[in-house]
């Protein structure tokens, strides 16, 4: 007789599940021999040099509009340190939920599993990730930009009633998006030094994270309930309509002179704009679309972010 196992059994779109064991074991062996302490790792005493950038000018969310092409290259510049401080900080919020999913996800599971070693781990690349955010905001002397309030009560909803496949469809929304924009960020030597520094170590070490999220989503969008697959695409589109909202705090626009009505209204209708966000959410829409996340009324609210094209 033929034992017939789970990895057996398990398939998706995207072919056999790979064993969860063993996919840990290998994401453990990668943070023993790439993880970084960035209080050691970076050199936080040298001043920034002057007419860098803190992001890439394409990546600013002004870019190309009217209203940047009236902005002098000084306070475009300046802009761009703020959106960064506002990406720390957009970080800091989303990292502080990520470590509370993934503590109840394995709750109740096996504590000398590989896995729930791994989900430990993870924990302790986000806790240094949230300092490291939070040191570079306030090394260079901007404010901290928190999501607004009503966001801010909507993360305390969702990471409580969050389901499994719905905490790690999160995960990959907050993290696919600016490790590509971080990818763009840490080779140009355009943007300063420090800034390079902290999107090197983040995006080696949200590559192991990536990986843990997209094997764990793909066993649960087979396994789970009905439901809980159903309410996944639901709160899944509702998360990424929020994320697309509070992505940059519109106070960056005062705080560098500018009208932020006026602002915020070209960045909503910037072609340029809309073309980024969705460009660095296509990797991880393709994936959830192969897996069976993007339909219904879930398809219609990532539609609705401006995500998804």
């Amino acid at each position: 007789m033929t034992t017939v196992t789970e990895a057996d059994v398990l398939r998706d779109a995207l072919g056999l599940l790979k064993d969860r064991e063993q996919v840990a074991e290998r994401l453990l062996a990668s943070s023993a021999k790439h993880s970084f302490d960035p209080d050691r790792e970076l050199d936080w005493d040298a001043p920034f040099e002057d007419g860098k950038w803190f992001w890439p000018p394409e990546l600013v969310s002004l870019y190309g509009t009217p209203l940047w092409k009236r902005m002098g290259e000084e306070q475009r510049i300046l802009l761009s340190q703020h959106e960064a401080a506002s990406l720390a900080s957009l970080g800091i919020w989303f990292e502080v939920i990520l470590m509370q999913l993934l503590v109840r996800h394995i709750y109740d599971k096996a504590a000398t599993s590989a896995h729930v070693r791994y989900a430990l781990t993870e924990i302790e690349d986000e806790c240094r990730h949230s300092k490291m955010f939070a040191r570079l905001i306030t090394h260079g002397g901007t404010p901290w930009y928190p999501v607004g309030r009503v966001h801010h009560t909507l993360g305390r909803v969702f990471k409580t009633i969050s389901t499994t496949p719905g905490s790690f469809t999160a995960t990959l929304l907050g993290e696919e998006v600016l490790d590509w924009m971080q990818r763009l960020t840490f080779p140009d030597d355009r943007v300063q030094p420090l800034i390079r520094g902290v999107t090197r170590i983040h995006v080696v070490e949200e590559a192991r994270h990536v990986r843990y999220a997209r094997e764990e989503l793909r066993r649960q969008m087979l396994t789970a309930p009905r439901w809980s697959q159903e309410f996944t695409r639901i709160t899944s589109g509702e998360f990424a309509r929020v994320f697309s909202v509070a992505f940059v705090n519109p106070e960056v626009y005062t705080n560098v002179g500018l009208d932020k009505r006026e602002a915020v209204a070209q960045v909503r209708a910037s072609g340029h704009r809309r073309e980024v966000m969705q460009t660095g959410a296509k990797r991880l829409t393709g994936f959830l679309d192969d897996i069976g996340v993007l339909r219904g009324v879930g398809r219609r609210l990532w539609k609705a972010s401006g995500l998804l094209a």
